[in-house]
């Protein structure tokens, strides 16, 4: 099955975030093991800022524990890893930093093609979350406030246009808030590819809640970093809302 195969199918699904910064290699495994043995979906693998050479590593210990599909979620041109299964190719369509819309992208389109790894063309898109955060202030760029639900449809479904094959609004990694659950259904009803949500997301009915406003993925990494054994609250969660 092609990675982007995995982003449409018809079903509810969990993304498990890892950064490969903020895990020791036992808690890793934990993780690794967790998500496999409670069916998780997809785990993507990024940071905003990635500070140590770590991320070959952390790819090599997820597949050693998993058969779960292993995406780089980039926070730029460097996180790349010919050992991932997949690669999330982002442009900052909630922004206006060039470098986000086309810059970095250029830097690393010749090793992305030799190294053979499957890009996903995402739509990624900020959202305000009630502080800043890493992202936001990395990627130098204003995120969409929370309660402009309209801009950030048109922004989806501008992106959508251009071609990209799924879009990610994120809140950002230790968000305060969650994005509204009005705009995520407002979004999903303006768009046919699939949405990816996170940030924020600490509790497996938060999850759910997000789910049935029409995310098709929700993505949670922070909580699963203090507390693996909560991945399987969050899958009972998401298969719940898969049952015929």
């Amino acid at each position: 099955m092609s990675v982007i195969d995995i982003f449409s199918q018809k079903k509810k699904q969990l993304a498990v975030l890892i950064d490969p910064d903020k895990l020791s290699d036992d808690k890793l495994t934990d993780i690794a093991i967790m998500s496999n043995n409670e069916g998780v979906d997809i785990i993507f693998v990024g940071g905003s800022l990635i500070t140590s050479d770590s991320l070959s590593q952390c790819i090599k210990i997820i597949k050693e524990n998993t058969d779960i599909p292993v995406i780089l979620f980039p926070g730029n041109s460097y996180q790349i890893s010919r050992s991932a299964d997949g690669m999330l190719f982002l442009q900052l369509i909630s922004g206006r930093n060039p470098d986000m819309l086309i810059g970095w992208h250029v830097l690393a389109a010749p090793y992305i093609k030799l190294s053979g790894i499957e890009t996903i063309p995402t739509g990624y898109m900020l959202i305000d979350s009630g502080k800043p955060t890493s992202v936001s202030y990395m990627s130098n760029s204003m995120p969409i406030p929370n309660d402009k639900k309209d801009i950030a449809a048109c922004t989806a479904m501008a992106g959508e246009m251009l071609g990209l094959k799924t879009i990610f609004m994120d809140a950002g990694s230790g968000a305060s808030i969650t994005i509204p659950e009005n705009m995520v259904e407002f979004v999903k009803g303006s768009i046919d590819i699939p949405l990816i949500i996170g940030g924020g997301i600490r509790t497996p009915e938060k999850a759910k809640s997000i789910l049935m406003a029409g995310a098709d993925i929700v993505v949670v990494g922070n909580i699963f970093e203090e507390n693996p054994d909560l991945i399987g609250q969050f899958m009972n969660e998401v298969h719940s809302l898969n049952k015929s």
